[in-house]
């Protein structure tokens, strides 16, 4: 017999995983807004999420695999409360991307990929944001911040504590 939280767990993973394909359909060409949206719900991708996504739509299960793991946005481990997302492209780079991603690393105690042990941070790096003209960029769970300068980060991090 499983511990009832785990019932609540895996009826939360299946109410996720069906509120998507209502939204979306249950259709191959929607895996991409269907994943999102269950990691969106979820905070990540388990695998009793992508195993159900796989049934339903008839896909093999490492073909959803595979999406869920290539793109930066999706995550098939647990994140923290707050994604930092850091850009570290060559336009980034170059108007001082490297201290802002050490002044990061520095006030989270955080590698890429890794995330805090309350729970809180997830860093990551992504290779481009697409904001070139304001770098160095970071985004903070839904927000942008453009021209960060390395004082600048225990201000914006201080916004989500």
């Amino acid at each position: 017999m499983r511990p009832q939280n785990d019932n609540g767990k895996r009826e939360k993973i299946l109410a996720a995983v069906e509120a998507a394909l209502e939204r979306y359909g249950a259709r191959r060409e929607e895996l991409i807004p269907i994943l999102s949206d269950i990691n969106r719900t979820l905070g990540y991708l388990p695998p009793e999420a992508l195993n159900e996504v796989s049934k339903r739509l008839k896909e093999p299960h490492s073909q959803v695999m595979s999406v869920a793991s290539f793109y930066q946005m999706l995550s098939t481990k647990p994140r923290g409360k707050h994604v930092v997302q850091f850009c570290e492209s060559a336009p980034c780079h170059v108007v001082g991307g490297r201290e802002v991603w050490e002044a990061l690393q520095e006030h989270l105690h955080l590698e890429a990929g890794e995330t805090s042990p309350d729970g809180q941070w997830t860093l990551i790096t992504v290779s481009c944001l697409g904001l070139c003209s304001v770098g160095p960029v970071i985004v903070v769970d839904e927000d942008v911040y453009g021209n960060v300068t390395p004082e600048r980060v225990p201000e914006i991090l201080a916004r989500y504590r």
